[in-house]
């Protein structure tokens, strides 16, 4: 990677020659990336993915006996040896995606959420079906643009809302909420309910911050919770979930497998390989993953994971407060609300406190297209807090970006 630097050479006495163009050796741009990039946050990510390796190796061999037959018997760490094609293909798309300006993130976002949007209006007519859904795209692998798309989403809102700056009469905040609508619609069609709401959540987060008023913010939560009781009376997949949720399952019941297998470990868990809960569980290696963490490793390792997961949040909540670029804050506050939001949706359903939803736990479970989109969230995430330390900021932070924000959108 090369770029241009300008050095001013003197010629004399209060003289200069025009700027001549040095170039930048790729040593020089890893230094400055090392310099700015956030540290802590990217030790957090790495844990994770440690923490999932160990994991899916702990899966693998409940769903490879799931899917063997009496003919045909899949190999018991298949899972886990793609998982570390995917983890490692996820861990060079995220550093090299860190290494972009705000600007080319933001472009990346944009251009990346575009294309997912045109492609989840064809999701429904040439997509595979997989367990009565069709959310998934065959291009050689198994595609779901639903997840690029949250990204793309973040970026997208951010980059919108933040025109008001430029021109406070500009009604953004309708505009994002047009293209929330439209997303929510197209992912029921699938039916993909689980992403709609996590999709919600993230543009809540961001219209609160960009100043949506509390009266009007009163309003659409009307809306919406009307929309779920119209989703439960007219929605089959809504009803079902929502149904086996309220009713407390059965003993055949993913929700209530996965709660009896994270309780089988106790404390301290049964030891790696030696669960037998967990050759029962559906999706032991993806969306409940979690649960084979309970049993062969205790409720203490959960405990554990949940609290990376918050200091991971946590850790890019204070990199963003300090933040005087009303982008930067708002894509940076979407894209870890869609990361942490998917994280502990996925652990509350393992632990039988929300209806079955289908997502995966973020860098920990299995997972073709789901991780690298992941990798690609973060990748963003991490570009998007890059800060130079030794450059004062222009602004106050948030609490000065809020202030700027009181004209109603």
């Amino acid at each position: 990677m090369t770029a241009p630097v300008y050095t001013p050479v003197a010629r004399g006495p209060g003289n200069f020659l025009p700027p001549v163009p040095v170039q930048r050796r790729w040593r020089d741009a890893l230094r400055i990336w090392w310099r700015e990039i956030d540290k802590v946050l990217l030790l957090l990510i790495g844990l994770l993915m440690a923490i999932g390796i160990v994991a899916v190796a702990a899966a693998s061999p409940a769903s490879a006996d799931m899917l063997s037959t009496a003919t045909k018997r899949v190999p018991d760490f298949m899972f886990f040896n793609r998982h570390i094609v995917f983890q490692l293909m996820g861990l060079a798309l995220m550093i090299g995606l860190s290494f972009l300006s705000r600007d080319q993130a933001r472009r990346l976002g944009i251009l990346v959420g575009a294309v997912m949007l045109a492609l989840l209006f064809v999701v429904p007519v040439i997509g595979e079906e997989k367990n009565g859904a069709r959310r998934w795209i065959n291009v050689g692998m198994s595609l779901q643009p639903s997840e690029f798309l949250k990204p793309g989403f973040a970026i997208i809102c951010a980059w919108v809302l933040s025109w008001r700056l430029r021109d406070p009469g500009l009604p953004v905040i309708w505009y994002v909420s047009g293209l929330m609508g439209l997303i929510a619609a197209l992912l029921m069609l699938q039916p993909n309910l689980g992403d709609a709401i996590l999709f919600g959540g993230i543009w809540l987060v961001m219209v609160l911050l960009a100043g949506m008023p509390w009266q009007r913010l009163a309003a659409l939560g009307g809306i919406g919770a009307g929309g779920l009781i119209l989703a439960y009376l007219f929605y089959d997949n809504a009803r079902h979930r929502i149904d086996g949720f309220l009713g407390g399952g059965t003993a055949f019941d993913q929700v209530d497998l996965a709660q009896r297998t994270i309780t089988a470990g106790g404390w301290t868990g049964t030891g790696l390989w030696l669960g037998t809960r967990k050759m029962n569980l559906p999706e032991a290696h993806t969306d409940y993953i979690f649960s084979v963490i309970g049993e062969e490793f205790g409720l203490v390792m959960c405990a554990g994971v949940v609290l990376v997961y918050c200091a991971l949040v946590l850790r890019a909540l204070v990199r963003l407060t300090g933040e005087d670029n009303l982008f930067a804050l708002l894509a940076g506050a979407g894209l870890i609300t869609q990361f942490g939001g998917q994280a502990f949706i996925n652990i509350l359903v393992n632990l039988k406190l929300f209806p079955s939803k289908g997502m995966t736990l973020p860098l920990i479970s299995y997972g073709g297209s789901s991780t690298l989109a992941v990798c690609f969230t973060l990748g963003l995430l991490l570009a998007i807090t890059r800060r130079n330390p030794f450059l004062a900021r222009e602004g106050g932070g948030l609490r000065e970006l809020i202030e700027r924000k009181e004209t109603p959108a």
